[in-house]
């Protein structure tokens, strides 16, 4: 069972680093642009206040790491456990066809083909670089999620633990963004960020209980 503890949001992020596309773009000094451009996508309301903060980041949750970026980081992770690499590519494939994406698609594939690039030297993992074959031809996209969640298994890293990681550090870009326009304090970050990432865990733990991708 995964603890409900809290995180501090400027402890060193050791599961994600920089991975998350929308967490660098979030960084930039314009914060709130971006917050609004993702707010957009998910078709709710601009970010002006803690409650629509909170609003956005329930939307992305719902919408896109719940249904999408988790299990595509699970699936990653069992394909390459499995040495399944044709079931990769075919997943690869099927996440280009998500609309919802369209608008993180360049970001996604630019983070994951750079962290991809970083796994080059590991000339002994044959999956690994079948992957970035297949990325390199154009077959595959390199989604940031999938690289994740390989690396995960590449690693030998929980799976449980690695898609926890990734949820709070998605949680932190968005709320790290917002933190500064709307004058919010550390103790006022942290609440946001418990109150948002606490059903997570239960969420994450159904997730990795489901049969094993095929």
């Amino acid at each position: 069972m995964l603890k409900r503890t809290q995180v501090a949001l400027n402890d060193a992020v050791e599961w994600l680093g920089d991975w998350h596309p929308l967490a660098e773009q979030l960084g930039s000094a314009d914060g709130l642009l971006e917050l609004g451009t993702v707010s957009a996508c998910l078709r709710i309301g601009p970010v002006l206040d803690v409650s629509s903060l909170k609003s956005l980041l329930q939307s992305y949750q719902s919408q896109v790491l719940l249904p999408i970026e988790l299990p595509a980081i699970q699936t990653s992770h069992d394909h390459c456990r499995r040495n399944e690499l044709r079931e990769l590519v075919l997943r690869d494939q099927e996440l280009s066809k998500i609309r919802l994406l369209d608008n993180f698609a360049a970001a996604s594939r630019r983070i994951g083909q750079a962290q991809l690039q970083k796994l080059r030297p590991l000339r002994d993992e044959r999956f690994v670089q079948r992957y970035l074959q297949a990325v390199e031809s154009g077959q595959a996209n390199g989604w940031h999620t999938l690289v994740y969640g390989l690396t995960l298994a590449v690693y030998s890293l929980p799976v449980t633990q690695g898609l926890l990681g990734y949820a709070h550090q998605s949680a932190r870009g968005f709320i790290y963004s917002a933190a500064r326009p709307l004058r919010l304090s550390e103790h006022e970050c942290r609440d946001i960020f418990n109150d948002a990432c606490a059903d997570l865990p239960q969420a994450i733990e159904l997730l990795v209980r489901q049969p094993a991708a095929a």
